[in-house]
């Protein structure tokens, strides 16, 4: 049963990627509005004054197609993990172990992208948690997401025991 619970989660942090990755597609506007809203660092006081504050369109795009890259790539070795999770489910604990590499793979990729993208280079090179707005919009979000997906890969990358 704790093979089963284990790639139900890989298939919802998948589906979180996917589900993400396609939101930022139809809501492109908002997915570069949201990263130019960072970079401008406007949406705190004195922030457009700061020597690190950009509206470089090539830098909000790179944002962007960062996060839209990264969460297609989460969410297909997250999904490709779960298939291989799903076929060896009733095979050893070496080789159900192994087969969970994709799925936790992408969970780190998912991880990067939350933590490179919303904490090290929004939270604290362009301040962001001196923004009301993107402090509870963003980066609560991007942390809460963060820890749910590291909680899932560590109990998903817990060793098992023989079917």
């Amino acid at each position: 049963m704790l093979r089963i619970i284990k790639i139900v989660l890989v298939i919802s942090v998948g589906a979180w990627a996917l589900v993400g990755a396609f939101g930022n597609v139809i809501g492109w506007e908002a997915t570069i509005g949201a990263v130019g809203a960072t970079t401008s660092m406007a949406t705190f006081e004195g922030g457009a004054d700061d020597w690190r504050a950009t509206e470089n369109p090539a830098l909000i795009l790179a944002g962007a197609v960062f996060i839209l890259a990264l969460k297609i790539i989460a969410g297909v070795l997250c999904l490709a993990g779960a298939w291989r999770m799903v076929n060896t489910r009733s095979g050893d604990a070496a080789a159900f172990h192994k087969a969970k590499a994709l799925a936790l793979t992408g969970c780190a990729v998912a991880m990067f992208m939350l933590f490179m993208g919303w904490i090290v280079i929004a939270e604290t090179w362009f301040e962001a948690w001196r923004s009301d707005l993107l402090r509870e919009q963003a980066l609560q979000s991007a942390f809460r997401y963060c820890g749910m997906i590291g909680v899932i890969a560590l109990f998903v990358g817990m060793r098992d025991e023989e079917a």
